[in-house]
């Protein structure tokens, strides 16, 4: 088959073990991300497949229509919220999708709290510059870790706020709340007590036309002066420009992210704020995930060329 995979930016794709599956087939692979319409077109002008990484090249009708070659998306990950299903099925184009694993985004989702409340890559950059100790760091231990979304990614961060000493705040949907509750956590009463007591918040919610923009402005300005605002799901969660005019106004004190809202990132208003910590999307990007997300793209593939019965197929 004729494969094409754009989006890999460190260009590992062909350093993975997974990729050996791949042998004996006609493989492209691009390191850099297109969004005109004519240059995306002429790049999977002749692709049978598809193998998209997570999100990051939107696959519309307009593209599609685009395409007469192509039969297959093969996905990295469980979602496809950013491919046109139904301009999918109308072309005859079947889209498959993998598994993941949460370990990886909740341990980054950690690194960037502990980054954040001890001042460390500040404090690296003071020490390059020769300059020894200028912040105070915040500690972890008796502090109120909040959590929007109980899923597995949630789960995991409520386990590392437990380790620390923390007492943990869950909120979200009902089911989101049972589970909370089952585990023995605190669950707060509202929405708006979530902000208000919280000292570290972290978001892990889906991105779906009910949650985005479901973090406004009014939420923002509820969190403590002295708090850390903290999102590795997805930018558009927050109402749009809510988190900037927030962080100049000091609630919540901080924010680290992991996401954006559009990727990649060469400039944004936000990098230039203080108070503000930003790594580029790195949640799932580490090798153990990468070899359990290409390994299942690629299995999928392989089954699909091969003519057996497609069984994963994306929603």
């Amino acid at each position: 088959m004729k494969i094409v995979i754009p989006d890999d930016y460190q260009d590992c794709v062909r350093t993975l073990d997974a990729f050996r599956k791949l042998e004996g087939q006609d493989v492209t692979i691009h390191n850099d991300t297109l969004t005109d319409l004519d240059a995306l077109a002429e790049r999977f002008r002749d692709a049978e497949a598809l193998v998209l990484i997570r999100e990051r090249t939107p696959i519309t009708a307009e593209l599609l229509a685009r395409l007469p070659n192509l039969r297959v998306i093969s996905q990295t990950g469980g979602g496809a919220a950013h491919v046109d299903m139904d301009a999918c099925r109308r072309q005859g184009v079947t889209v498959m999708a993998g598994t993941g694993s949460p370990h990886a985004a909740a341990e980054l989702t950690w690194g960037l709290v502990m980054a954040a409340m001890r001042h460390i890559p500040q404090e690296f950059e003071n020490l390059k510059a020769g300059r020894w100790q200028r912040t105070l760091g915040t500690g972890l231990k008796g502090r109120t870790l909040g959590i929007f979304g109980y899923g597995k990614i949630g789960q995991l961060m409520a386990r590392y706020g437990q380790a620390f000493g923390m007492n943990v705040l869950v909120w979200g949907r009902e089911g989101t709340r049972t589970r909370a509750t089952e585990a023995g956590l605190d669950v707060a009463g509202s929405k708006e007590a979530l902000f208000e007591r919280s000292d570290v918040l972290s978001l892990h919610l889906r991105l779906n036309a009910e949650t985005r923009g479901i973090i406004t402005a009014e939420d923002l300005a509820r969190m403590k002066p002295t708090a850390l605002l903290v999102n590795t799901s997805r930018a558009p969660l927050v109402e749009a420009d809510a988190l900037e005019a927030a962080l100049r106004a000091g609630r919540p004190g901080q924010a680290a992210v992991d996401v954006f809202d559009e990727e990649p990132v060469t400039h944004h208003p936000l990098l230039e704020l203080p108070n503000f910590l930003a790594t580029p999307h790195l949640g799932y990007v580490e090798k153990d995930s990468y070899e359990l997300y290409f390994g299942d793209a690629f299995d999928n593939l392989l089954a699909f060329a091969a003519g057996r019965p497609v069984t994963n197929l994306a929603e």
